[in-house]
Order: structure tokens, then C-alpha cells, then sequence
């Protein structure tokens, strides 16, 4: 099929007020040119994408598709041909666009059709007027049968004053808001499943995310996962840069084990990393942190050990998987392509102890912090901290 454009729709951002619908518009916009070169015109709720260049590249809307449907805030999208919108034109248009079906097996006689029709201003019909009009016409190349209510093929047809654009095709965007349009946010990103999901996740509200990686070296191996998870994270950052952090902390958890209760470690170990995000939100301008915790998974994440680990960070820390079960984390982790890397090989970490406390007291996770001085130690983690290239 030749198409002349794709039609593109946003969902949340219609119900802003004015000014604000403006504003993500606009950031929306610089969004997908961050990924894709192209013509966008705002045509009053709807984007209308035209090849930049060459107007009969044949690789422009396959090569678009692929990465639109990576970038938050659209909720579908459909390839389309342009008329201008008299009947003549638009059954022109939908006689050429028919032979195409048949011709490319999109459509064939024996299938029942309906043709939905919306319009954007003023004419001399209605929609129900143009949609009879359009149905004859198709009816001119198929004599199919019209099945309004249950039809093996549908042919839309928007109509936005003197244009008129026509597709068959509703192709699902990512939804959410546009990257950049809620603020920046730190997320703690392990090898795991949870976290790059968790990631995800708060890309899909919007937030412009900056990686921050522990290194627990001796107590796990080398490994490459965090690089991969970011690369395959930033395929869905369009407009955003996505940094990524790591800090060396070994030597922290070494004197957790060291002095502090052996079941107490993952306690410790949670809590110094919220801390030291809490640093890199203050030097990155991040309003909150992200975690992949979910409550009752493992033993940081019981209720009482979520109050104990969280209690020294001032920033919000907000957990999109609090309430989701491991296979609902893992189904979306495939969806994004992040759960094959997170379930390669590794060490795991030696640092967990075998018996890890579960049910962690506030005032005593508070006196041994401060018995050990656990807080220059993290001082040490946040000034060794290291940008990652990827």
C-alpha cells in the first residue's frame, strides 16, 4: 500500500487544560523528532507525520511504525492516504485504495465490510451521509456484503475540513505521557527482572529517568547486563538522554557484614542505596527515586523492612511494581525486551546473609546506622561514583 502519511493519535494529553495540553504537545513533538525524521503538522488533536524528504520512499512508514510504537504519550497510530475532500475526490481515493486490498490480499470479495467515518468541521453532509457515500463506492470494486455490526474488514475515513484521510488500519502505540513532561527521576537498576520494568514503567508517566547502578564487586562478578538493559531501555527514551550511573559498593556492604547484625545486611544494603540516590538526585535535579519492589518478593521488601530501608531518604521512592506478582513483572519484561538480559547468567550476590531479616525494627536499623557511622561510608560510595558510556 502507498501511503502519503501516518495519522497519529495522542489519549491523556486531550483531557489537560489548554496551556498544558500545548506544553506536552510540544514536548511530544520533539519527542518523536528525536527519533525519526519527518514533517509533523498539529492538526488539532491529531499529528499528521509526512516523509521530510522523498514523498515515494517506499521504507518510510514500515521503518516509522517500528518506532512509533516506542514512544510514550501516543496511544495508536495508522498509515493513511490524503484527498481533498470533495465526494469525487474521496471516491477516487477509495476506489484506488480497494484495487490495493484486493491486489495485496489485505481484502477480498467474499468478506464483509463497514466503513466508519468521523468529521472535524463544517460540510455540506454528515458523517452518516459520507459513510453511505463511501460504502457505494467500495461496494463499486468488491460488491461485498456490509456487515455494520460484526465486519471482516473496516475502512475508516477522518475528515478534517478540506482533508480527508483514509486507512484500515489502528496500530497500538505505548500510551502514557511524553518523556520529559513530569520531571526527572532517579531509578535503581540491578540485573534483575524487577527494576528495568520498574524503569519502564515511570518512562511511560513521563519521567525522564538517570540509571543508577550498585557495583557490589567482590560479592558479585563483572558482568555487561546493566549496559544491556540500558540499551534496550533507551530505545523507548525518545527526547531523553538516559544516563546512566554506577557506584563501586563493595566496600560499604563489607562493613555492613562486618559490624553490623549478619541478618541486618540487605537492610543496610537497601538503605545506603536510597542514600546515595538521594545525592545523585540533588547533583541531577531528580524530584524522586525508583525502585522495583514489590511487597513480600524478597526479604527488603516486607512491609516492615520498606519503613526500616526508607525511613533515612527525604526524596519520595515510588515502586510502580508494589503491587504486581512476579509473573504480571515478568509478562511486561518480555513485552519490552528487558527479561531475556535480566535472566542471564550471574553470580547472584555473596553479600546476602542465609537468614535475612524480614521483619526489621525502625529504632534499632537507626541506632546501629548511626553506632557504625554508616552515613560517611556512603559519603565515600557517592564520591567514587562513575558515569557510565554506552
Amino acid at each position: 500500500m502507498d501511503y502519503n502519511l501516518l495519522l497519529l493519535r495522542y489519549g491523556e494529553i486531550g483531557i489537560k487544560s489548554p496551556p498544558v495540553r500545548r506544553r506536552f504537545e510540544k514536548k511530544l513533538i520533539y519527542n518523536i523528532h528525536a527519533s525519526l525524521e519527518g514533517k509533523i503538522i498539529n492538526d488539532g488533536g491529531r499529528f499528521l507525520l509526512y516523509p521530510s524528504k522523498n514523498n515515494n520512499d517506499p521504507e518510510f512508514v514500515p521503518n516509522t511504525i517500528e518506532k512509533l510504537k516506542k514512544i510514550f504519550g501516543l496511544v495508536s497510530f495508522s498509515p493513511a492516504v490524503e484527498t481533498i475532500t470533495t465526494k469525487e475526490n474521496i471516491k477516487a481515493k477509495i476506489h484506488e485504495y480497494v484495487e490495493k486490498l484486493l491486489k495485496e490480499g489485505i481484502f477480498s470479495s467474499d468478506q464483509s465490510f463497514a466503513i466508519r467515518a468521523r468529521r472535524v468541521g463544517d460540510h455540506d453532509f454528515t458523517s452518516q451521509e459520507i459513510a453511505a457515500f463511501a460504502g457505494s463506492a467500495f461496494f463499486d470494486k468488491t460488491e461485498s456484503k456490509v456487515d455494520l455490526s460484526n465486519p471482516d474488514f473496516e475502512l475508516f475515513l477522518e475528515i478534517r475540513e478540506n482533508k480527508t484521510f483514509i486507512y484500515h488500519e489502528k496500530i497500538q502505540g505505548p500510551g502514557g505521557m511524553p518523556i520529559g513532561t513530569q520531571g526527572k527521576v532517579i531509578s535503581l537498576v540491578s540485573g534483575g527482572i524487577d527494576s528495568p520494568v520498574a524503569t519502564y514503567l515511570m518512562m511511560k508517566r513521563g519521567c525522564d529517568v538517570t540509571i543508577l547502578n550498585f557495583n557490589n564487586a567482590p560479592f558479585t562478578e563483572p558482568s555487561e547486563k546493566i549496559l544491556k538493559i540500558a540499551k534496550k531501555l533507551k530505545e523507548y527514551a525518545s527526547g531523553s538522554k538516559l544516563k546512566v550511573y554506577q557506584a563501586k559498593y563493595g566496600d560499604y556492604l563489607k562493613k555492613c557484614q562486618d559490624e553490623a547484625p549478619e541478618r541486618m545486611t540487605c537492610v543496610f544494603c537497601k538503605s545506603g542505596m536510597y542514600q546515595v540516590a538521594e545525592k545523585l538526585a540533588e547533583k541531577e535535579g531528580a524530584l524522586a527515586i525508583i525502585d522495583g519492589s514489590s511487597v513480600g518478593q524478597v526479604a527488603s521488601q516486607t512491609l516492615p523492612n520498606i519503613l526500616a530501608t526508607r525511613y533515612s531518604a527525604n526524596l519520595p521512592v515510588l515502586s510502580p511494581l508494589i503491587g504486581l506478582d512476579k509473573l504480571e513483572i515478568e509478562n511486561i519484561g518480555r513485552k519490552i525486551g528487558t527479561f531475556p538480559i535480566s535472566t542471564l547468567p550471574d553470580s547472584g550476590c555473596k553479600a546476602a546473609p542465609r537468614y535475612p531479616e524480614t521483619n526489621a525494627n525502625l529504632e534499632q536499623t537507626l541506632e546501629v546506622q548511626e553506632d557504625i557511622d554508616l552515613k560517611s561510608d556512603l559519603d565515600v560510595v557517592f564520591d567514587n561514583i562513575i558515569e557510565l558510556k554506552f
